[in-house]
């Protein structure tokens, strides 16, 4: 789909194997690393909440009607993101994941232009997120990328909702 320098964008399942592991390992590092920055954490994907846990065992099937977009530096995933199927004319990105050797290379952005890039294609007529308020970097790259504040879809504390308008 996408080449930012050095790492393309696809859409997964790819073909063929890929080093390290493919969006399992990348899912895995996001929720413990998220459940932790909630002071949740915990000591393995087998002690994540089952529906977090159910992504990381089998994507394919926790993201069954998504898109699943992997960054990739040669074989190896260095990054994903899960475009939801439109209902109503919107879309959500979740599950945005820079490996953290990977980070500061335009990674999270390119995947991030290649959702958008899809929805548009798709006729979705309006992108949203939410996003713990802890990861400024993230906020920031998302305003950069065209995604304002809107009023909250999501009833857990600390969420920042944004949406963009295609």
């Amino acid at each position: 789909m996408t080449d930012h320098r050095g790492v393309s964008i696809v859409r997964w399942p790819e073909p063929g194997p890929l080093a390290g592991g493919g969006p399992e390992t990348l899912l895995a590092a996001y929720h413990l690393r998220t459940q932790a920055e909630k002071g949740e954490g915990v000591a393995g994907v087998d002690d994540l909440p089952e529906r977090y846990r159910a992504e990381v065992l089998d994507p394919r099937a926790a993201f069954l009607d998504d898109v699943v977009l992997l960054a990739l530096s040669g074989d190896t995933a260095v990054g994903c993101l899960v475009l939801t199927a439109p209902v109503d004319g919107r879309a959500e990105l979740k599950r945005l994941w820079t490996d953290p050797d990977h980070r500061g290379l335009g990674v999270a952005s390119g995947l991030v232009g290649a959702a958008l890039a899809h929805a548009e294609q798709g006729g979705v007529g309006v992108v949203r997120l939410s996003v713990w308020k802890w990861r400024a970097d993230a906020i920031a790259l998302y305003g950069r990328l065209g995604f304002t504040v809107s009023e909250s879809w999501d009833e857990r504390e600390q969420l920042v909702c944004m949406e963009r308008v295609m």
